[in-house]
């Protein structure tokens, strides 16, 4: 499944790198979300001959959440794997790891895959979504509470028991909602370093810290605090360091905006708490890694929003999992 928006020679990567794949039975599923004319006559162009790829037109941004779920809806597969428009599988056997992994643990809903740099292989720092102290784990396997978007894979009984993405996220800690909803129905989600999509990371189209992505990131992750059964005051530590967050970054009104905006879109929701399972489960793979609120601020607050090039450094807890 492959979101496209623009990014033609991209997209059509894409989907020739989900059409290499070998050792599966495979359907392309392609949801157009509002390119231009030209674009969209060149994608159809490119694919009318093709039985096994389906272009969905949507003719408008409906998001990340939102056009996943539309493009997951057409497909019927036991695994949906997800694959964003700049990025490709580095093997033609990844997505047949990705099915296999579920095969052998029955409890898996969800697998990331290793996000690598297109042009140099090295780790994607903008597509780390887990603890800092994890990065040096990046090419192992570990459990983990979430998943990276930019390609993932999804087994689709645990998608339709949990009834896939919340559309008001639109996009950002859209995986990290989802992937509560399953924790708290019992399933387990993995990281597999060995599992490997190389990323273009392009810049077309892609929403920046200072125009909206920091807005969507306070917001949502806000609002999913008062979903999952987090009083306000219980949410006070987190909004404060995401306005120190902000001021560090220079983005205090987009900050205070996303606040009020979490505010009122929380109205939309009935709180509902996490099982006490559910709530160890993430402390034991994400909590347990993200060090002392000292280490956490000097790690993940007083950063500058745009990517380092180097690694941070790691923690010792991070010898938990194995390589």
């Amino acid at each position: 499944m492959i979101l496209a928006l623009d990014r033609v020679e991209d997209t059509l990567a894409a989907i020739r790198s989900a059409l290499d794949q070998s050792g599966i039975a495979r359907h392309v599923t392609v949801l157009d979300q509002g390119s231009q004319p030209a674009h969209l006559e060149q994608l159809a162009a490119a694919i009318a001959d093709r039985a096994d790829v389906s272009l969905l037109c949507a003719h408008t941004n409906l998001g990340v959440a939102l056009g996943r779920n539309r493009a997951s809806g057409f497909g019927h597969g036991r695994v949906i794997v997800a694959l964003d428009n700049d990025a490709v599988f580095a093997t033609t056997g990844t997505v047949a790891g990705l099915v296999a992994a579920f095969d052998r643990d029955p409890a898996l809903a969800a697998v990331g895959c290793r996000i690598v740099r297109f042009d140099d292989g090295a780790d994607d720092l903008s597509s780390w979504g887990y603890p800092p102290a994890l990065l040096p784990l990046s090419a192992g396997s570990f459990p983990t509470a979430t998943f990276v978007g930019a390609g993932h894979a999804i087994r689709r009984a645990a998608w339709d028991t949990a009834g896939g993405y919340d559309p008001a996220l639109f996009f950002c800690w859209e995986e990290f909602d989802f992937c509560l909803r399953i924790i708290a129905m019992g399933w387990q989600i993995a990281y597999r370093g060995d599992l490997v999509v190389r990323h273009k990371v392009a810049a077309e189209h892609r929403v920046a810290w200072p125009e909206r992505r920091w807005y969507q990131f306070v917001r949502n992750r806000l609002y999913i605090g008062r979903k999952y059964g987090d009083s306000w005051p219980r949410l006070l530590p987190r909004i404060a360091l995401y306005a120190v967050k902000g001021a560090w970054n220079g983005l205090t009104w987009q900050t205070l905006k996303a606040i009020m905006a979490a505010v009122v879109m929380a109205r939309m929701v009935r709180p509902r708490s996490l099982p006490i399972t559910a709530v160890a489960y993430v402390d034991r793979c994400d909590g347990a890694y993200r060090g002392s609120w000292h280490q956490r601020l000097r790690r993940e607050v007083l950063v500058s929003l745009d990517y380092p090039t180097t690694r941070p450094e790691s923690a010792p807890a991070a010898k938990r999992h194995p390589a």
